[in-house]
């Protein structure tokens, strides 16, 4: 385990030593997300049958992402609910409908970002990914990230924030601030189910998404309009 690479920082800050990474040998080729991937397509063709974890035997539907992976913005969240794992799509539950209304507040649509989970499976009940799942999905995220090459990252709650960033820092500690992952900047503000849960978390995330529209004045995003879904 190297700790200067973000990927083993991550899975260490779960307190975890080792995983098992798709690709690794022994492994079936659609579990596969190691280096030779360079599409977003070919990705999930070879994680779609991805059965790393325990997670794979409860779901429906892979939710591998979706959007403009050419616009510069990634969103990423916890993972798949209900609605999710039947549709194999991110975020169109009620805390997606909420989360299309605080993209449209800048000026921003699903056809302007890419969305995407830090785990691919819906946990059961919607708990909490365990530390060997987000570490089992990790990998492949950071695939994602890297044939995408956002400008910024925007962390959705404090699951998608650890695993980015290598924290069990609360998301009151690390809002307003830019951070780092793979070399790319990232922004973290509530998932839009804790706004569900408490209204009053509204505010804070209008503060952020504003912070994010100055960011994007500055880098020119998003940029091209390409849709992956």
């Amino acid at each position: 385990m190297n700790p200067s690479d973000p990927f083993w920082r991550s899975v260490a800050s779960f307190g975890l030593t080792e995983v098992a990474l798709p690709g690794d040998p022994g492994d079936e080729p659609s579990g596969s997300a190691r280096a030779g991937v360079s599409s977003l397509e070919a990705l999930r063709d070879q994680t779609d049958g991805c059965t790393r974890c325990r997670l794979a035997g409860g779901r429906k539907r892979l939710v591998f992402g979706e959007g403009n992976p050419d616009s510069g913005i990634l969103f990423v969240g916890e993972g798949p609910g209900a609605t999710e794992d039947e549709t194999g799509l991110p975020f169109v539950g009620r805390a997606g409908e909420l989360l299309n209304r605080i993209l449209a507040s800048v000026s921003l649509d699903r056809n302007s970002v890419f969305i995407a989970n830090v785990v691919k499976c819906r946990p059961p009940g919607n708990r909490t990914p365990a530390p060997d799942e987000v570490g089992a999905c990790l990998e492949i995220l950071m695939k994602q990230v890297e044939i995408i090459r956002p400008e910024i990252i925007v962390a959705l709650g404090a699951s998608a924030a650890g695993a980015l960033l290598g924290t069990r820092r609360g998301i009151g500690a690390l809002r307003g601030s830019i951070h780092r992952f793979m070399g790319i900047d990232v922004m973290v503000t509530y998932h839009p189910a804790a706004l569900l849960r408490s209204p009053a978390l509204k505010r804070p995330v209008w503060e952020d998404m504003k912070k994010l529209q100055i960011i994007m004045g500055e880098k020119g995003l998003p940029r091209s309009a390409s849709v992956v879904g």
